[in-house]
């Protein structure tokens, strides 16, 4: 198997395979399937609806214990990228599954209520395959060898050396630089920017007192300064894009641990909510 195989390519997409067989499996029995003469079409009370109830439930509770595989590090029962593979394929057949269990039917009680919350979690684990075939690959080409916190080192050394060369000009260069100055220190500190800010990527304040440094005039300054404010625009350039690639970083990171704040809560809201519907099914009718 060749390195760094993509888990939607798994073993030559063995999972995929096993899931289209699953389905169709599924298909073929629910047309196949003739429901008693009392009911005029297929429901889930049947003996098909049962079979494949179970096996969605089962399915379900599986496919919450990938958690646990890829903490349980001495664990011999297949890979973890087997089973994320696993994960990603079953889990979207529960889509055909759930839905001819209940023989497509939907209404406002708690059976449909599990039903939404499968699509949601299915939804969102859409989202974070798609998270992680493309940013890991777009933080690397972002740093460039480098590190997050190498960078963070460099942006304030640069910071410092900005602060430094605006002291000698006139007091509302040095009040841009200070002001644009606060964004690296805010960065290099957690809880300082919040998640949204950094997914958002908004306008970068380094990058904006670049642009009010450029159109600075300089007619008042004396040729000393003009030297030096031409030395601090060069070096507020350097600045503003590496602070750019600081927060493309942070953007990218956030991006990766966000969905994960979805996609697990609303598996346990899943979780329970299909207890809710197995008792309420078996109590009640």
């Amino acid at each position: 198997m060749r390195q760094h195989q993509s888990i939607l390519e798994y073993r030559r997409g063995r999972y995929l395979k096993l899931a289209l067989a699953l389905c169709a499996g599924a298909i073929f029995a629910y047309v196949w399937h003739e429901p008693p003469v009392t009911y005029l079409k297929p429901y889930g009370g049947t003996w098909l609806g049962y079979t494949l109830g179970t096996i969605c439930a089962v399915l379900v509770l599986w496919l919450m214990l990938l958690g646990v595989r890829k903490r349980s590090y001495r664990s011999t029962v297949g890979t973890v990228q087997g089973w994320t593979s696993a994960h990603v394929y079953i889990g979207t057949s529960l889509l055909l599954l759930a839905s001819l269990h209940c023989a497509f039917e939907f209404g406002w009680n708690v059976h449909t209520l599990a039903y939404a919350l499968m699509t949601l979690v299915i939804a969102s684990g859409f989202f974070g395959v798609y998270a992680y075939a493309r940013y890991p690959e777009m933080v690397t080409s972002n740093l460039s060898g480098e590190t997050l916190e190498t960078m963070l080192l460099k942006l304030a050394d640069l910071d410092r050396k900005c602060r430094q060369l605006a002291l000698d000009l006139p007091d509302e260069v040095n009040a841009v630089v200070m002001r644009a100055s606060r964004a690296p220190r805010e960065m290099g500190q957690p809880g300082r920017v919040s998640w949204w800010m950094q997914i958002m990527n908004t306008q970068c304040r380094v990058r904006a007192a670049c642009d009010v440094l450029m159109k600075f005039s300089t007619r008042n300054l004396t040729p000393a300064q003009v030297k030096v404010n031409e030395q601090l625009i060069a070096e507020m350039t350097r600045k503003a894009a590496l602070t750019d690639r600081v927060r493309r970083d942070l953007r990218f990171r956030r991006l990766l641990q966000a969905w994960l704040y979805l996609h697990v809560p609303l598996s346990f809201a899943l979780l329970a909510a299909l207890i809710a519907h197995v008792v309420s099914v078996f109590y009640f009718w």
